[in-house]
């Protein structure tokens, strides 16, 4: 009795802030200007599929980034003595106490044609790049924003793991290299798919990021969106219709994510 009082609290909050909208958002997407059922939004939705392979194409490479950037970090931190974890650790927390657009912001300043990092290849002789409002420019803001909660959550795997398997392992005659992919790769698995998630999902979805570094150049799913609430295409029908393909395409990614991770649980996390 007193589990499920203490759960209202938390079924109030689920329902104003997230039944309630998504409920509005598939309403939204299913009816015209008039309050009308129409799938015309959904249709129209079609025309953006350049948009959305755009999206998914520079989320996917901004989370391998982060991915082979991040792994050998949090296992290095998890190998780490513990005061040295905790020092590292904050490290890696430390940029996200700063607000997001000020994180943004300083981007811009050091990729800009006469930002410091031209400034500095110019002193020694180089040619400038031209770095801002380019596609890599929008991966590379994506990367530093979100590495962290790729980190994070495969430090907390690699950090628990049982040290007794991988010494069993190289007691057996398994170099470092095939201890690393039969045992200590799988068995960081979970890390692996919930660092993805977390940082595929946001990727996506950005739009201050691919406004700020990309300059309206490489328009996104985020970029679309907010136009269609906030600029002067005033459509919140067809914005609705976009964000909820959207969520379908995430929870579908999601799902085939996490169906590897049950795969690995299941199988022990061991690879033969």
């Amino acid at each position: 009795m007193k589990s499920k009082t203490a759960s209202v609290p938390y079924g109030i909050w689920v329902s104003i802030f997230i039944v309630v909208p998504m409920i509005l958002v598939v309403i939204f997407a299913f009816t015209d200007k008039s309050g009308n059922f129409t799938l015309s939004n959904i249709a129209a939705v079609g025309q953006y599929s350049n948009v959305f392979l755009r999206s998914i194409w520079l989320g996917a490479i901004a989370t391998a980034i982060s991915l082979l950037v991040g792994y050998p970090l949090a296992y290095i931190i998890s190998r780490s003595g513990m005061r040295a974890q905790s020092v590292l650790i904050m490290l890696v927390m430390l940029p996200m106490w700063m607000n997001f657009l000020l994180r943004t912001y300083a981007w811009m300043t050091l990729l800009e044609d006469n930002g410091i990092i031209n400034t500095v290849i110019a002193s020694l002789g180089f040619p400038k790049f031209h770095m801002i409002n380019t596609a890599g420019a929008v991966v590379l803001g994506m990367v530093y924003n979100y590495i962290p909660y790729m980190i994070l959550p495969l430090y907390s795997v690699l950090a628990k793991m049982d040290h007794s398997v991988i010494e069993a392992a190289q007691d057996l005659g398994a170099n470092q290299g095939r201890v690393f992919r039969k045992v200590i790769l799988p068995l960081s698995m979970p890390g692996v798919i919930s660092g993805i998630t977390m940082v595929f999902v946001p990727a996506v979805s950005t739009f201050i990021i691919s406004k700020m570094l990309g300059g309206g150049a490489n328009l996104l799913i985020g970029d679309l969106i907010d136009m269609q609430f906030l600029g002067s295409a005033y459509n919140p029908n067809l914005g609705s219709a976009i964000s909820l393909v959207l969520m379908v395409l995430i929870l579908i990614c999601m799902g085939i994510m996490n169906q590897f991770d049950d795969g690995e649980e299941r199988g022990g996390g061991l690879m033969i």
